[in-house]
């Protein structure tokens, strides 16, 4: 997907002083030789691909179950759409791409089966058991799930990628915290081992992944919404963010079928978030003049951000996608399945341990009901929509049989 830049709204790369620099990284937990080919963040990003949980995001779905169809986006499509947008906004404003890219990749690796209804459900599960956070869920899996090497567990990553991994949307301690919840308990357990410093903003390449994020949301869940009829091109042209792009495209090209009228409008909405995200963020840089990474975690406000007006239309637009698609009939009879499912699931295997496959096993003869409650939710957010399915069927089956 193309994004146009307008160059005289910004001066290429006037980020390059603040991008963070491979070659001084704080590190990583445990301490590895450099690769010979690869930079730091490059090493990241490769480890992020090839890890078991990047390869599941090909099937979990985000609104639509799996067998909705093939062409609504995946956690595997967003994440790449995020990752491409990150790439570009952080190229021409002279970032580290690799840490965007690597940060973009590795966002929804924590999301459950089932999209935000998976989610909803595994977190009402756990309130008892100190709660569930996708976010957190992200960590544990690229700190302590996966089991790729021979000297640690996790992918070992860098501790730039980990930063803004666990706080893209801003510090989770301290004055300028971006949500007023308790920090969850994966992530409060990890900094006690390595200090992710929880009270500062990350670094720009974090905040450009969590701009990145929205902008793809914003443009792959308008083409879902449509595609799907839960809404029609006329209602979502009553939103101001979106409305005036369609009427510029149709002014154009007065015979465009839907869906290349569909196709440009989206290209050119993105392109618009694009570029006021570069036009604040070089107003924002002016205002407050960091000189450094470090300068950049002490502002007291993020830097890469949309406007004052687009993040009122964002908010705006937020609104009525959750109105008309994420709380559709349609949608909703999906999330009463995803949610009985995953409801099913986690008490039977709560109850029941030894039906999970054996390497999930592990301590659970220990009798701990906390442990055990965790071991099962880490399960079941590994799932794909179709394997949850799948275990549901069979584990249904068993328990009329026994």
């Amino acid at each position: 997907m193309s994004i146009n830049v307008n160059k005289n709204s910004v001066n290429k790369a006037f980020l390059q002083p603040l991008a963070c620099n491979s070659e001084i990284s704080r590190g990583r937990l445990y301490q590895e030789a450099d690769a010979s080919t690869r930079s730091v963040f490059q090493r990241d990003r490769d480890r992020i691909i090839h890890c078991s949980a990047f390869r599941r995001l090909k099937y979990k779905t985000q609104v639509f179950v799996y067998d909705e169809g093939d062409h609504y986006r995946t956690r595997l499509t967003h994440s790449l759409e995020v990752a491409q947008i990150a790439r570009s906004l952080s190229r021409f404003m002279g970032l580290n791409e690799d840490l965007s890219e690597a940060l973009a990749l590795a966002h929804d690796l924590g999301h459950t089966c089932f999209g935000h209804a998976g989610e909803d459900a595994l977190r009402e599960c756990m309130a008892p058991y100190n709660g569930f956070d996708h976010n957190a869920q992200s960590l544990r899996i690229v700190t302590k799930l996966e089991h790729r090497y021979a000297e640690f567990d996790g992918l070992n990553l860098t501790w730039e990628t980990l930063e803004g991994l666990v706080k893209h949307n801003g510090p989770l301690i301290g004055p300028f915290a971006t949500r007023k919840t308790p920090v969850p308990l994966a992530i409060a357990e990890y900094v006690k081992d390595q200090d992710l410093v929880l009270d500062s903003f990350p670094a720009l390449e974090a905040q450009v992944t969590a701009l990145s994020d929205d902008i793809a949301y914003n443009a792959h869940d308008i083409d879902d919404g449509l595609r799907s009829g839960l809404f029609t091109i006329e209602e979502v042209m009553e939103e101001p963010m979106v409305g005036p792009v369609i009427e510029r495209v149709m002014a154009r090209y007065h015979k465009l079928d839907r869906t290349r009228l569909i196709n440009e409008s989206l290209r050119r909405l993105i392109s618009a978030m694009v570029n006021d995200v570069f036009a604040e963020t070089k107003r924002r840089y002016d205002e407050s003049g960091p000189r450094s990474v470090d300068d950049v975690r002490s502002c007291k406000k993020a830097i890469v951000a949309f406007s004052p007006g687009m993040a009122e239309k964002d908010k705006s637009l937020k609104q009525f996608l959750f109105a008309n698609m994420y709380r559709h009939n349609k949608v909703n009879q999906m999330a009463s399945k995803a949610h009985r499912v995953v409801n099913d699931l986690f008490y039977l295997l709560v109850e029941q341990p030894e039906l999970m496959p054996a390497g999930w096993k592990g301590d659970i003869g220990e009798k701990s009901e906390l442990k055990t409650a965790r071991r099962v939710a880490d399960y079941i957010a590994g799932m794909t929509d179709r394997y949850a399915l799948d275990e549901h069927s069979r584990l249904s089956n068993l328990s009329k049989k026994a």
